[in-house]
C-alpha cells in the first residue's frame, strides 16, 4: 500500500474537538452513560458482563454479538458477520481484500476521506457525485458509464455523510443489481441506518440485496455509541468473509470483550435506542430551521433526509473557509468547512459546512453561534 495522505478531518479534530466550547459538527447521534446501557441488559447479557474474564476473544467476533447483528439483516445469518474495532478497520481491511493494482473501482462523492483514499492507495479509482442541485440524488446511468471490465468495486454511503442524503430505494436495489449483473462487489457504508426521517425511505441493507455485497456498520453513529470502537461487516460471501478475517489477524485480531458485550446490549435494544436518537433528531431540527431563517441572507439550509449531519451552504463573502475559522476561533463553535470532505476524483462544493443535529441540547452552541454573526453584521 502506497504512503496515504493527511487524514483531514481527523487533523482538524485533533486540533478542535475536545478544546472548542462548542462541539456543532458532531456525527454521532446522542450517547448515553455507562450505567443506563447496562439498565438495558437483560438476564444473559446482564450475567455476561457481571462474569466476564478480560481475555482474548474470538477474531470473528462475541458469537452472542453476531447473533444480534444479524437480526437486524433479513437474509444474513451470523456465520455471515465480522466485527471490527469500529467502521475505519473494516473499511480499509474490505478494500485490502478487493482490490489490487490491476483492479479499479468506483466511489460515489463527497464521502468520508477514507472511502475514497485507500482505494486510490490501491488501484485506479473513478469518482461519481452526488448532484447537489437535485438534492444530492446519485445519477445510476453516469454511475453505469464509469464501470469498466476491471472494476471490482463500487462504493456508497447512504445516509450520506456529510450531506445526509437518501437515494431513492428503487435507485439503490437498482445498483445491487447492476453489481451483480458485472460482478462487482458492491460496498454499502451504512452507518446512519435507522436515522431517516422518514422510516419509509430507509433503503435495505445492501447484505440483503446481493450474496456479493458488503454492509459496513458500527455502533458509533446511529446508536450513538463511539466508545464501544464496535464495527462489522456483513456479508454472505463465505469465501470472502474468510479473507477479510485472515487481513483482521494482521490488524486488531480481536476486539475488546468488554465493548462486545457493551456491543450485544446495545443491539439487543437497538430500536428502542433508535427511536430515543430519531427524537433528539425531530426535536432539534426546528430548532436549526429557525435558527437558519433567521440569517437567509448567508445560508442555504436543507435539512437531511437521514443521518445526522447536513451540509448547508454559506453564502457569505468571505468564503466557507474563512467563516468556519473564525468561527472556531472567536466563539468556540466548531464546524467543518469543505475542505474537509474535498475530493481528489471529482469536483466537489467549496462553499458548504457540515453540521451536526444529533446531540441534546444544542442551543448554548446555536446561541453562540447566532451571537457571533450579529456581531459580524454590527
Amino acid at each position: 500500500m502506497t504512503k496515504l495522505p493527511d487524514f483531514r478531518l481527523e487533523t482538524y479534530f485533533s486540533r478542535w474537538e475536545f478544546t472548542a466550547r462548542h462541539h456543532l459538527t458532531a456525527s454521532d447521534a446522542q450517547t448515553m452513560a455507562m450505567s443506563e446501557l447496562l439498565d438495558l441488559a437483560g438476564p444473559e447479557d446482564r450475567h455476561a458482563w457481571d462474569t466476564l474474564t478480560l481475555g482474548y476473544t474470538e477474531t470473528f467476533g462475541d458469537p452472542g454479538l453476531r447473533r444480534a447483528i444479524a437480526g437486524i439483516y433479513e437474509q444474513v445469518e451470523a456465520d455471515d458477520v465480522l466485527c471490527f474495532g469500529g467502521a475505519q478497520e473494516g473499511l480499509n481491511l474490505a478494500m485490502q481484500v478487493l482490490l489490487g493494482p490491476d483492479d479499479h473501482a468506483v466511489v460515489v462523492t463527497p464521502n468520508y476521506q477514507s472511502a475514497e483514499t485507500i482505494p486510490l492507495s490501491l488501484c485506479e479509482v473513478t469518482g461519481v457525485a452526488l448532484d447537489a442541485d437535485r438534492g444530492w440524488a446519485l445519477d445510476l446511468d453516469e454511475l453505469a458509464a464509469a464501470l469498466r471490465p476491471n472494476t471490482r468495486v463500487v462504493s456508497v454511503n447512504f445516509p450520506n455523510n456529510p450531506t445526509g442524503a437518501v437515494i431513492d430505494a428503487a435507485d439503490f436495489t437498482r445498483l445491487a443489481e447492476l453489481c451483480d449483473e458485472r460482478g462487482i462487489h458492491l460496498f454499502s457504508d451504512e452507518v446512519y441506518r435507522g436515522l431517516e426521517r422518514d422510516p419509509a425511505r430507509t433503503l435495505p441493507n445492501a447484505a440483503d440485496l446481493s450474496e456479493r455485497a458488503l454492509s459496513l456498520n458500527v455502533t458509533s453513529k446511529s446508536l450513538g455509541l463511539p466508545g464501544l470502537r464496535i464495527g462489522w461487516i456483513a456479508c454472505r460471501d463465505r469465501a470472502l468473509r474468510s479473507r477479510l478475517e485472515r487481513a483482521k489477524h494482521y490488524t486488531t485480531i480481536c476486539n475488546s470483550a468488554p465493548s462486545e458485550i457493551l456491543a450485544r446490549i446495545a443491539l439487543g435494544n437497538r430500536e428502542r435506542i433508535l427511536e430515543r436518537n430519531r427524537a433528539i433528531i425531530a426535536a432539534n431540527l426546528p430548532l436549526f430551521d429557525e435558527f437558519f431563517a433567521g440569517f437567509a441572507e448567508l445560508f442555504d439550509w436543507q435539512a437531511p433526509d437521514g443521518g445526522c449531519v447536513a451540509y448547508p451552504r454559506y453564502l457569505g463573502a468571505d468564503g466557507v473557509e474563512a467563516f468556519c475559522t473564525g468561527l472556531v476561533e472567536e466563539a468556540g463553535v466548531l464546524l467543518l468547512p469543505a475542505s474537509i470532505f474535498r475530493s481528489g476524483l471529482t469536483p466537489t462544493p467549496t462553499d458548504r459546512f457540515r453540521i451536526g443535529v444529533g446531540r441534546r441540547d444544542p442551543e448554548p452552541a446555536l446561541d453562540a453561534f447566532a451571537g457571533w454573526l450579529k456581531g459580524r453584521r454590527r
